[in-house]
């Protein structure tokens, strides 16, 4: 198998393990809690995002990563995931904490997407030995986070019961 092959099919199979995890045991999860409590959650995982700096870091990723993948996902994941800190310590300034998560979902998915777009443009599935120990990021680690982007998509913009619960997000179970 080429390279390109064993990456392709490793990302596919990277979703289709997470949703088949997302389904049985996160998702359940995060119904069982009202809607900040999810956000919360999803917040948490995202912010762990700036790791994605390993990508400009020589030695973990190869010399010939292309650069016009790199740096954009370096430096998007890292502010996604200082987005989602933000909202993790907002948490008790209700209208600034969903200003926060809306702008991490937007930051984060857009990162997301571009990254896509910049690996394939820059022939990345051909390359991807050049991820180095970074290769496990869009196998293991972007999957989750796209999953988790269009759940909380999801939920910011399904109609909430009544506007106060909408104002404050409490007591709302989705």
């Amino acid at each position: 198998m080429s390279t390109e092959s064993i990456f392709q099919t490793h990302l596919v199979l990277g979703y289709v393990a997470w949703l088949l995890c997302f389904g049985a045991y996160i998702l359940p999860w995060l119904k069982s809690m009202d809607r900040v409590k999810a956000h919360r959650a999803i917040a948490t995982l995202h912010s762990f995002r700036f790791f994605g700096l390993v990508f400009i870091l020589p030695g973990v990723v190869g010399p010939n990563l292309p650069t016009s993948f790199a740096t954009f996902a370096a430096y998007g994941d890292l502010a996604a995931g200082l987005l989602a800190m933000l909202a993790l310590v907002t948490i008790r300034i209700r209208q600034v904490f969903w200003l926060f998560v809306v702008a991490f979902n937007l930051v984060g998915m857009g990162d997301l997407v571009l990254d896509y777009y910049h690996a394939i443009q820059a022939g990345l599935p051909a390359r991807a030995d050049e991820l180095g120990a970074a290769y496990a990021i869009p196998i293991f680690y972007v999957p989750l986070l796209m999953i988790t982007h269009v759940l909380a998509f999801y939920l910011l913009l399904r109609p909430q019961p009544n506007a106060a619960q909408a104002l404050t997000g409490e007591s709302t179970v989705f």
